[in-house]
């Protein structure tokens, strides 16, 4: 099935980053599916650079070296450090779940994903909002400056035969 022009985004665990073939396996993948690597996007969270710093770096930059694209996933909710974003060029910063669904209860959580807006687009990164699941949310993450979001107002979850069936009705001439 092609998804044609849809970018694809994998959650990697810290344990595939620990594993000293896994830029290979991404590679060969590539190379399997045919898949641009610019139109990939793997996720991690803060959490791989607990362990092994240097190894985790190096990992990464062994990805980007294949042109895949890298995001820091829940940024904000773990050990976040700003350390981190300086050592390595993420491609994008996922502002955690936990700061949208306050974003309408609390003034500190609409500081903090301005806040963070702004940092990502100082350092040339995107963002993206998780779990955006109203209108007035959507509407507050706009106003602080993220560029994407996902959650179930966007989308929930499908299955990719119905993702790949839905982009074909809606690219079919009327």
């Amino acid at each position: 099935r092609s998804l044609g022009d849809l970018d694809i985004a994998i959650n990697v665990s810290p344990n595939q980053l620990r594993d000293g073939g896994f830029a290979q396996r991404v590679q060969a993948a590539l190379v399997r599916s045919r898949l641009d690597p610019t139109r990939l996007e793997l996720e991690i969270t803060e959490s791989v650079f607990l362990d092994d710093v240097e190894g985790a770096l190096a990992q990464l930059d062994a990805l980007r070296g294949l042109g895949v694209r890298v995001a820091l996933d829940d940024f904000g909710t773990g050990y976040s450090s700003l350390a981190y974003l300086r050592r390595f060029p993420f491609d994008t910063l996922k502002i955690d779940r936990a700061f949208v669904n306050e974003l309408l209860l609390r003034a500190d959580s609409k500081a903090i994903v301005r806040m963070m807006t702004q940092l990502a687009a100082t350092m040339g990164m995107r963002t993206v909002a998780e779990g955006v699941e109203t209108p007035a949310q959507l509407g507050e993450v706009i106003l602080a400056g993220c560029d994407e979001v996902q959650g179930y107002l966007v989308s929930p979850p499908l299955a990719l035969a119905v993702l790949v069936n839905a982009r074909q009705s809606a690219q079919a001439p009327a």
